[in-house]
């Protein structure tokens, strides 16, 4: 009886620690959000709207059920919105209508794989999260050999529209006539899946895209597609935030914490982008 009792005061101690430690566990993460100032606005709604163009695996993708985005860049966003004590809210939109949307507050952020540029830092606050390059990819079976953006002189390109790529090609296109080459033919489509179908069937013949979607589309294609040359022009990511709605510091302190407790390698890892990872997240980096 004496035993009995023994054992079931050890259970009862043992049970007292495990629920301290969850105490501790759900304090630590509602200090950890109750530190980070969150504007009212934000506060009192419960959430924060993201905008996505979620047609860019790994990065931001449907899941096989045709509606639930899944990808890196939704983890991280759901992972930011809890250190900021908020839901995140997941609404689709083409790429190029995402810093529109945001201008007359239709979102309250985006989170899609947005190279930031100079360009973009003018009308945007951006809050660097990630970096990668652009490259190449074309057919397996007679397709070009891409090494430089010199080498698309005389091809069909596809391109997302409002990309960086996009860009890119457009001013390839007057560099090569200026040349006294043959101009690019740069095709431009709503989303990545669309510009690949568009090589698929014989329509463009070459594709450029962010390195880790692009290398996840060669993965995916099952030997169809191949990547061309190595990648260029390396930069970072940011999420995309209006100017003056005081959400860059919350976010970039929620970035932080996200990075200090482990859970952005972790989803890095998952996604098998550890290669973009950086270590110092910030407003506005400086950049060209």
């Amino acid at each position: 009886m004496i035993r009995v009792l023994q054992g079931f005061a050890s259970f009862r101690r043992g049970l007292a620690a495990l629920s301290a430690i969850a105490m501790g566990m759900t304090l630590a993460s509602s200090a950890a959000a109750a530190t980070i100032a969150l504007p009212a606005k934000y506060k009192q709604q419960g959430k924060l709207t993201f905008a996505f163009n979620a047609a860019y695996a790994p990065m931001e993708f449907i899941a096989n059920d045709g509606k639930t985005m899944i990808g890196l860049d939704i983890d991280l966003a759901n992972a930011i919105a809890k250190k900021l004590g908020v839901k995140a809210k997941f609404v689709q939109a083409g790429f190029d209508t995402i810093i529109p949307g945001l201008q007359s507050d239709r979102y309250d952020l985006s989170m899609s794989s947005f190279t930031i540029t100079k360009k973009r830092e003018e009308v945007m606050d951006f809050v660097s999260y990630f970096t990668a390059g652009t490259s190449f990819y074309v057919k397996a079976k007679g397709g070009p050999a891409v090494a430089s953006l010199g080498d698309l002189c005389g091809l069909s390109v596809a391109v997302t529209k409002g990309t960086i790529q996009s860009e890119d090609a457009t001013k390839q296109n007057q560099e090569c006539k200026a040349a006294g080459k043959k101009g690019v033919d740069v095709q431009f489509y709503p989303d990545q899946n669309a510009a690949s179908l568009a090589m698929d069937s014989g329509r463009a013949q070459v594709c450029m895209a962010d390195s880790p979607v692009a290398a996840w589309i060669v993965k995916e294609s099952r030997g169809k597609f191949k990547l061309s040359g190595v990648p260029y022009n390396s930069a970072p990511y940011g999420i995309v935030i209006p100017k003056n709605s005081g959400l860059a510091e919350p976010v970039l302190q929620a970035v932080k914490a996200v990075m200090a407790d482990g859970e952005y390698t972790k989803i890095l890892k998952k996604w098998g982008a550890e290669q973009g990872a950086i270590t110092t997240p910030e407003i506005n980096p400086a950049v060209q």
